[in-house]
């Protein structure tokens, strides 16, 4: 897949989970050169909806596959694709710039408004904008309704005191409730890969206003990490929980054209057991997490739907032992991505460089073609944040729990951001 500067959304085929599979044949077969309606009428005859899960305490159930948002002319064709192939669960946000797209296919099919479930997202500096900004996004949809609505990046701009309060506050409470008694969303959460988002999930779980969650995630977390432990009190309260930007690497699974890599088959016996790629193994390991409602993934082409929908079809639980496996050889084939990046690595590094940020910006710009916002998150840091110079990366390594190598990845981050 060539990069390009289109804002992608949630995660991509270079991503590892992000676009999750290249295998297998499944129910949806697209015929090239047929129309959009053609190709939805045929995949439609043979794609039931998609497995389900409950999300969270809401009393609605949503699949567990989501089509995250993607940028170019495919736009049209492919959410229209992956209804068809039995998907309910569309994601998108001011910022992907997407939503006008979901506003001429409701206006040429109004009746799929109400089979699917949607999501959008905005980034208010305080709760009372979320009103302005909810009215905004339903203009833009051409909807009077959307189903969630996410504070979009929480954390990134605000502070972690600011967040934890604001999930616990007063005023978050009431102008939560007056937008569900509205009727404009039914349910409100917000969306987070901040390296410190465990705390302010923590808040959001004693809160108990927070509907949903989508956060960045590995399937592989320690059970003792601050993360878990916040996944579990919010999945104890009934908050449902989505998946995003779970990993990325140079070379697990995908090769320049998309190969996938013979070795790391061999290192995980189960795939070929169970006739997995790697991408689909990832997916089965994030949904046997009893806690994860759905995972959101950038689907940008016919293959990419049909090998995620036949990896949720054929879903079943992986052993703790085979999720092991995938963990040892996404390490080894090299990140650029921590999921579960909690800020240990500048601790133990000695510096107050934002290293998980930093890579994080890379993968955007190397892995989801998304360059133009990697420069702007990269030039967003103040000097401190982004200087590493005789930071301990030996150190940092070592911390991280899937252990990128920064001395190696930092280096192209300042070639290809600064």
């Amino acid at each position: 897949m060539a990069h390009n500067d289109d804002p992608l959304t949630c995660t991509d085929r270079r991503s590892f989970l992000q676009a999750g599979a290249v295998a297998t044949a499944t129910a949806l077969a697209v015929t090239p050169g047929l129309s959009l309606a053609q190709d939805a009428k045929a995949a439609d005859k043979t794609a039931p909806v998609l497995p389900k899960r409950a999300l969270g305490k809401t009393g609605v159930e949503i699949t567990m596959l989501n089509q995250g948002a993607i940028r170019g002319s495919e736009l049209d064709r492919i959410i229209r694709l992956a209804f068809a192939s039995g998907i309910r669960t569309f994601d998108t946000a001011k910022v992907y710039g997407s939503e006008p797209n979901f506003k001429k296919w409701f206006e040429q099919a109004p009746e799929v408004r109400k089979q699917i479930f949607l999501v959008t997202k905005d980034m208010p500096r305080e709760p009372k904008d979320m009103i302005r900004m909810l009215d905004e996004r339903l203009e833009t949809l051409g909807t009077d309704y959307i189903d969630l609505f996410f504070i979009h990046g929480f954390g990134d701009h605000h502070s972690v005191d600011e967040a934890t309060r604001w999930v616990k506050g007063q005023e978050f409470k009431e102008v939560a409730d007056k937008i569900r008694k509205s009727g404009k969303a039914k349910f409100v959460g917000f969306s987070s890969h901040h390296k410190d988002r465990a705390p302010i999930i923590e808040a959001a779980a004693e809160g108990g206003i927070i509907d949903a969650i989508m956060l960045q995630y590995t399937p592989w977390l320690d059970k003792d990490s601050p993360l878990n432990k916040a996944l579990d009190a919010a999945h104890k309260k009934g908050i449902g929980l989505i998946t995003m930007k779970q990993i990325a690497g140079k070379g697990f699974g995908d090769a320049p054209k998309g190969n996938i890599l013979d070795d790391v088959v061999a290192k995980v016996p189960m795939l070929k057991e169970k006739n997995l790629t790697p991408f689909q193994g990832l997916l089965h390991a994030i949904w046997t997490d009893e806690r994860i409602s759905s995972s959101c993934v950038s689907m940008r082409n016919t293959d990419q739907l049909r090998e995620n929908t036949d990896a949720a079809r054929r879903y079943a639980p992986l052993k703790v032992a085979e999720i092991l496996q995938l963990r040892d050889a996404a390490i080894a084939y090299g990140q650029t991505l921590c999921g579960d990046c909690d800020g240990r690595c500048s601790i133990a590094a000695g510096t107050t460089a934002e290293l998980g940020n930093l890579t994080r910006f890379l993968t955007y710009h190397e892995f989801h073609g998304d360059r133009t916002k990697a420069r702007a998150e990269y030039a967003s840091l103040d000097e401190p944040a982004r200087d590493w110079t005789g930071a301990d990366l030996v150190a940092a390594r070592e911390a991280c729990p899937n252990g990128l190598d920064f001395a190696k990845l930092l280096p192209q981050v300042e070639r290809h951001l600064a």
